[in-house]
């Protein structure tokens, strides 16, 4: 696969730096051009590269993320990472993609990431929810005291009781203490939908579907207003 999205990664700190480039070497749409510990470094990197985006730590010394933001051209965007949630008004007033807080989790990555492609990326013959994928294609989950190995393949539709999930496969319901929003994260959007509050798809699987439902096995699952839109979108594409 191509790789799309040109990255930097500025921060004073060596660990946060090797941790960012290790969750972004995951994802076959990102190429990490450089790593750099601060500012001036970062400055010489874009005079020299086409950057589409930079991973931004705010409190480094001499110039801060903040005052760094300020000077760079407007077409490259900013995902800014840091230990301090104060900073977070001041990230966003500056028309940061995303605010990321440390430690940061590559599922938490991961959604920073799609949300760059769906609001930043131009037009290409491959959409934005095609582009991010994990190289695996299967997931472990905690059941029955055990890390359960779950292909995406076998998935029917996943739901939501709060703090568990139940994912429907082809010949079992697997029970997991998850939230919906995290698993989401480590699905492959080319593949799963979310339709609602409780429920994600496997696109695959879909017999049918109105404004209101969704068909999987004979099961009708529901649509919300929330996720209406983006889920006609995605199925009127097929």
């Amino acid at each position: 696969m191509a790789k799309f999205i040109q990255c930097l990664i500025v921060d004073d700190e060596p660990i946060a730096r090797e941790i960012l480039e290790n969750h972004l070497q995951k994802i076959d749409a990102v190429t990490v051009v450089a790593s750099c510990k601060n500012a001036i470094e970062a400055f010489n990197i874009l005079n020299s590269n086409n950057i589409d985006l930079i991973f931004l730590d705010i409190n480094m010394p001499e110039i801060s993320g903040l005052s760094f933001a300020k000077t760079i051209n407007k077409n490259i965007k900013v995902i800014f990472t840091t230990a301090y949630r104060d900073y977070a008004v001041d990230g966003f007033d500056l028309q940061a993609v995303d605010y990321l807080l440390k430690p940061i989790s590559f599922e938490r990555l991961l959604q920073a990431v799609h949300k760059f492609l769906e609001g930043s990326m131009p037009v290409t013959p491959v959409s934005a929810s095609e582009i991010i994928q994990e190289k695996s294609d299967f997931i472990f989950v905690r059941s029955d005291r055990k890390m359960l190995k779950i292909n995406f393949a076998d998935i029917l539709y996943i739901e939501s009781l709060s703090d568990y999930i139940k994912i429907y496969t082809k010949d079992k319901i697997i029970i997991t203490r998850e939230t919906i929003t995290n698993i989401e994260a480590k699905l492959p959007t080319i593949s799963f939908l979310r339709i609602h509050r409780s429920y994600i798809i496997a696109i695959a699987f879909v017999k049918s579907y109105t404004n209101e439902f969704v068909e999987i096995e004979n099961i009708a699952l529901p649509i919300s207003r929330t996720y209406k839109e983006s889920v006609l979108k995605k199925l009127e594409k097929y």
